[in-house]
């Protein structure tokens, strides 16, 4: 699980129903059916509005990898990457086609294929990073719904207030139902500044976030793949390739090369 989705939450939450008893308030003040059912139906069906329903069932699925942390081992790409590169330097890039078939990533195994069919240096960039830049593009689209979702929420928000009011004003002859009535109204405020604001838009930035870090594995398995097809030294290519990790896997590369030249000292 991806801990700082969950502790993010608990601690957003945590922080707004303490403050509300801090000041003397309830939770069961805020816990109004009808004004969740304003805004999160309004909301939803604003969405869905600006969206295709192929799009909004990616969006829903992709919501799993807001509370999953993805399973991304790039230095697993790297030593893959060298250890074709070091069989084809000494076999011949043609003998790589039982390994490129067995390649889980279809990516990377489309990239492997097509430099054993010979394909040209120059052909071979220009054909996948045009792929690379349509899975960039639709990458972007289950982000682009929780977006719009925590545009429209606050929104709704007001909204499901103002219907709240309007009962409100027509009960002015009981004034202790008024003030009920206009604190219950505000509640649907609250469910869309909140929604927006501690799900739907950092829902929003993590896919981002995370859909940047795939593209980062596709990008160096199209650059590991070059380097095959040039007949580059492996070395080089490895130094190539961990200029793409940030410094977090860069220090458990260095580490994990260490243990190995320990094992074979000993």
């Amino acid at each position: 699980m991806d801990l700082g989705t969950l502790l993010g939450i608990v601690v957003a939450l945590a922080g707004i129903l303490v403050g509300q008893a801090i000041e003397g308030g309830s939770v069961l003040q805020i816990l109004q059916p009808t004004a969740a059912m304003i805004v999160f139906g309004g909301t939803l069906g604003a969405t869905m509005i600006s969206f295709p329903m192929s799009v909004l069932k990616q969006a829903a699925a992709d919501l799993l990898h807001v509370f999953k942390e993805d399973q991304v081992r790039p230095n697993e790409v790297i030593d893959q990457v060298i250890k074709f590169t070091s069989k084809a330097r000494r076999e011949g890039i043609i003998s790589l086609e039982k390994e490129a078939s067995e390649v889980k990533d279809e990516f990377f195994k489309k990239c492997l294929m097509m430099a054993i069919d010979g394909s040209e240096l120059k052909e071979l960039r220009q054909t996948m990073e045009v792929e690379l830049q349509y899975m960039d593009e639709r990458g972007e689209h289950s982000a682009r719904v929780y977006e719009a979702a925590g545009g429209y929420s606050p929104t709704i928000g007001i909204l499901g207030a103002v219907l709240g009011l309007i009962q409100v004003m027509q009960h002015l002859d009981n004034i202790n139902e008024v003030g009920k009535g206009i604190a219950v109204a505000f509640v649907a405020t609250i469910y869309g500044v909140a929604s927006a604001n501690i799900f739907f838009l950092p829902a929003a930035g993590k896919l981002k976030f995370k859909h940047r870090k795939r593209m980062i594995i596709k990008e160096m398995m199209l650059e590991g793949t070059l380097g095959i097809l040039e007949g580059q030294n492996p070395r080089l290519i490895e130094g190539k390739l961990t200029s793409f990790l940030d410094e977090e896997y860069q220090k458990l590369r260095e580490q994990e090369a260490a243990l190995k030249s320990k094992k074979k000292a000993a």
